[in-house]
């Protein structure tokens, strides 16, 4: 495949960067192994099950903290797609968020859910990001891991065809998929992002402390975010 395709997904002003919505506490592990690793990468052990709640592993020294998994009814899947296959679907992929507008709806979400949690967003370049990974990158028309508000007005089915590959681009057209840029809400890169330094373009966060050593020249004021959205 050659960069048609990155180039035009990323060609528009408010698209040109990723964004992944993390706690504080994540930081230290993901500068020292410099990676975003999937839930599944992180605890292989619980695959489909829902989390009730925020989970923490430890890897010696490092911890991870996952989010849980939202209630979702039954009657908002597919009917070939059980909740376990979604769900550990969603596990097995890392999540970024195309624009500044969807990450800041998941910045507010967080906010009002966790109000003593310190998180953090790290920004990335697209284009290189997207063009490096490319093999592994699936596109979503819509905010997979959501638990739709009101699930009568919810206008499609949940399934793993949500989930667009890359390379299938503009080359299968339905309702369920983004057939252009502007349809594309999230990101999702299977497995693990290695080496994210080389894509990193800025760390937002609201205590300079709390930042890596290793990225402190990219560090800025979370609410920078929102200046960029007024």
């Amino acid at each position: 495949m050659n960069d048609a395709v990155v180039s035009t997904i990323t060609k528009s002003k408010g698209r040109k960067s990723l964004f992944h919505f993390t706690r504080v506490r994540n930081l230290p592990s993901m500068a020292h192994f410099d990676a975003l690793w999937s839930s599944n990468q992180i605890n292989p052990h619980s695959t489909g099950k829902r989390r009730l709640k925020a989970m923490e592993v430890n890897d010696g020294e490092h911890a991870f903290t996952i989010n849980a998994h939202l209630r979702i009814l039954d009657r908002l899947f597919d009917a070939a797609t059980t909740q376990e296959q979604f769900r550990s679907y969603l596990d097995r992929h890392v999540f970024l968020w195309p624009t500044l507008k969807d990450c800041q709806k998941m910045m507010a979400t967080y906010a009002r859910r966790e109000p003593h949690e310190r998180f953090s967003v790290l920004e990335f370049d697209a284009h290189s990001l997207i063009s490096e990974l490319r093999a592994t990158v699936k596109l979503s028309k819509y905010d997979s891991g959501s638990s739709p508000r009101f699930p009568n007005r919810c206008s499609y089915k949940k399934s793993l065809a949500m989930f667009l590959p890359l390379d299938s681009f503009k080359v299968v057209l339905n309702n369920l998929v983004p057939t252009k840029a502007s349809e594309i809400r999230e990101v999702l890169i299977e497995d693990r992002i290695m080496n994210i330094s080389t894509y990193l373009t800025a760390v937002y966060i609201d205590h300079s402390e709390d930042v890596p050593e290793c990225w402190r020249h990219l560090k800025r004021p979370l609410a920078d975010l929102r200046v960029r959205l007024s």
